[in-house]
C-alpha cells in the first residue's frame, strides 16, 4: 500500500468511530471520504479476496443473508455490508473495516449487497468471483429510469468482469438476456411449473416482448410479475433450463417453506426459513451463489433452514403479546408479493403501511397504482383495522379509498410511536408494510420496544 492508500483507511476508520460515538451508523460516508484521497481503494483491498456480490430489484439482502449463513456453514472467514449500504462507498468502508491500518485484509471472502446502478462503479474494482442477479423490475424510476436501463447498466458492469460466474433468474427474460452477449460463464437458477401456482398469463408485466426481437412472449406457467416460464414465438428466445432448480411446493406456512429442490439434477428436500413465494426465489438464487463459491450442497441447503432474514425483509419482532412481521415494499411486484402473504395468513391482523417519497425510495410513488391493493378486499374480513403513515400517507390513504377500502377503517398517523405504543396492548397479530427510508425510522422505533439490534449491526 502507499500513502495515499494508508491515509485513506486510517481516515476510513477513524470517521467510522466518531459515527459510532455519535449513535450513527457510518455506514457509507466514512468511505466516501476514503475514496476522495484514493480512488482505488477498494480494488486495492479486494484483491486477494473471493467474493461474491448479489444484485438485481428484489431480493438483495434476503439473498446475501443466506450466502452469509452458508459461508459460516462452511467455515470461511469472510465480510459482508449487512448493513445495506451497497453504493460504491458503502462497500469501500466495509472493506476497509475488515483491514489493518496497513491495508492487510482480515477476511478471505466477502458477501456485497450491490445497488443495480452502483454495479458500473463497484464490479471494475471488487472483480468478483460470482455474481447473482436475482430479477429485474421496474423500480425507482426517478432513479433508474425504464427496467432496461438498469439490465443495461448490469450488462455493462458485468463486461468489466468476464472471469465471473454469473448466476441468472431462469425465470426472468430480462437476467437470462445478460448470457445473450456476454462471455461469462453463466448458471441458471428457477422455480419450474410444478412449484407456482397455475396460472398462464403474467397480471403485471415489466417485460411483455422478447428482448430481441419485439414480439409478445408467450407463458407456459407464471409465478408472479413477468417471471416464469416464457418463450418467444418468433425469434426462439426461451426460458433457459434451471441448474438449480425448486421443482415442488411442498409446504407454505406463515413461517417458511419445504420445497423440493433439484442441483444440477440431483434431488433434495429443502426447508427455507422464510416465508412467501419471492423468498423461494431468494433461496435458490443463494444456493445456486453458495454451491459456486464452494460452499458443500449439504451446508448450502441447511443454511436455508437457519438463516435470519435482513434488516425489514420479512422481519420478526415481538411487541407485547403480539407477532409483528416487518416487509419491505418499494415496487409494484415485490408490494404484490407481499399482498399475496397475507392472502395466506389465518389469523385476523393489523396492517400498517408507511410510504416515503425520499431520496433512497424514489421519489416518484406513482407506483403504488399498479401494486393490486383491491386484493386486500378479498380478506378485509381479517383485517383488524389499515393504519397509514409516511410522507405520503395521503396518498396511501387515496389509493386504498380507490381500491375499494371503506375510508372509515383507514386511520392516518404520522407518529411513529404512537403507532407502536397503540399496538403494544393487542394480541392481533400485526403486518408492517414500509418503503426504505421508513422502514429506517419505524424500525428504530420497534427496536426501542421490542429489542434487537440496529440496523447497521445486522
Amino acid at each position: 500500500m502507499n500513502l495515499k492508500a494508508i491515509l485513506a483507511i486510517a481516515l476510513c476508520k477513524l470517521l467510522r468511530l466518531l459515527s459510532r460515538l455519535l449513535g450513527r451508523g457510518g455506514t457509507a460516508m466514512p468511505g466516501r471520504w476514503a475514496l476522495k484521497l484514493c480512488p482505488d481503494l477498494l480494488a486495492r483491498l479486494s484483491k486477494n479476496v473471493k467474493t461474491v456480490v448479489i444484485t438485481g430489484t428484489n431480493g438483495k439482502t434476503t439473498s446475501a443473508r443466506i450466502v452469509e449463513q452458508a459461508f459460516r456453514e462452511q467455515g470461511l472467514s469472510y465480510l459482508a455490508n449487512r448493513s445495506g449500504a451497497n453504493l460504491l462507498s458503502g462497500v469501500t468502508t466495509e472493506f476497509v473495516m475488515n483491514c489493518t491500518l496497513g491495508g492487510k485484509m482480515k477476511k478471505e471472502y466477502a458477501v456485497i449487497e450491490c445497488d443495480e446502478a452502483a454495479t458500473v462503479k463497484v464490479f471494475p474494482q471488487l472483480r468478483p468471483q460470482v455474481v447473482i442477479v436475482t430479477n429485474l423490475f421496474r423500480d425507482q424510476l426517478d432513479r433508474f429510469g425504464e427496467v432496461t436501463h438498469t439490465l443495461g447498466n448490469i450488462r455493462t458492469a458485468l463486461e468489466s468482469v468476464p472471469e465471473a460466474t454469473i448466476c441468472l433468474n431462469a425465470d426472468c427474460s430480462l437476467c437470462s438476456s445478460l448470457a445473450l452477449s456476454l462471455p461469462n460463464r453463466a448458471v441458471y437458477f428457477g422455480l419450474e411449473q410444478g412449484a407456482v401456482p397455475s396460472r398462464a398469463k403474467a397480471a403485471l408485466s415489466d417485460a411483455t416482448h422478447c428482448i430481441r426481437c419485439k414480439t409478445e412472449y408467450e407463458y407456459d406457467y407464471v409465478s408472479y410479475g413477468h417471471l416464469g416460464g416464457f418463450r418467444c414465438p418468433k425469434c426462439g428466445y426461451a426460458r433457459h433450463a434451471a441448474d438449480y432448480a425448486v421443482t415442488e411446493l411442498i409446504e407454505q406456512r406463515s413461517s417458511g417453506s419445504t420445497v423440493a429442490v433439484s442441483i444440477r439434477g440431483e434431488k433434495q428436500i429443502a426447508e427455507i426459513n422464510l416465508p412467501a413465494l419471492y423468498n423461494v426465489y431468494n433461496a435458490i438464487g443463494a444456493l445456486a451463489a453458495s454451491v459456486e463459491m464452494g460452499v458443500e450442497k449439504e451446508k448450502a441447503l441447511h443454511a436455508l433452514a437457519v438463516f435470519k432474514g435482513g434488516f425489514g425483509r420479512m422481519e420478526a419482532f415481538q411487541l407485547g403479546r403480539a407477532d409483528v412481521r416487518m416487509m419491505l415494499i418499494k415496487n409494484p411486484a415485490g408490494c404484490n408479493q407481499v399482498i399475496d402473504y397475507l392472502e395466506g395468513l389465518r389469523n385476523r391482523f393489523v396492517l400498517v403501511i408507511c410510504l416515503n417519497d425520499r431520496g433512497a425510495d424514489g421519489t416518484d410513488v406513482s407506483w403504488i397504482w399498479d401494486a393490486e391493493f383491491e386484493r386486500l378486499n378479498s380478506i378485509a374480513g381479517r383485517i383488524e383495522k389499515i393504519i397509514v403513515s409516511g410522507d405520503r400517507a395521503q396518498d396511501m390513504r387515496v389509493r386504498l379509498k380507490y381500491a375499494g377500502i371503506p375510508d372509515a377503517s383507514i386511520t392516518v398517523e404520522h407518529d411513529y410511536e404512537k403507532i407502536v405504543s397503540s399496538l403494544e396492548t393487542l394480541e392481533t397479530d400485526i403486518c408492517l408494510m414500509p418503503t426504505y427510508t421508513a422502514t429506517l425510522e419505524l424500525r428504530e422505533v420497534m427496536v426501542r420496544h421490542c429489542g434487537g439490534k440496529q440496523f447497521w449491526e445486522g
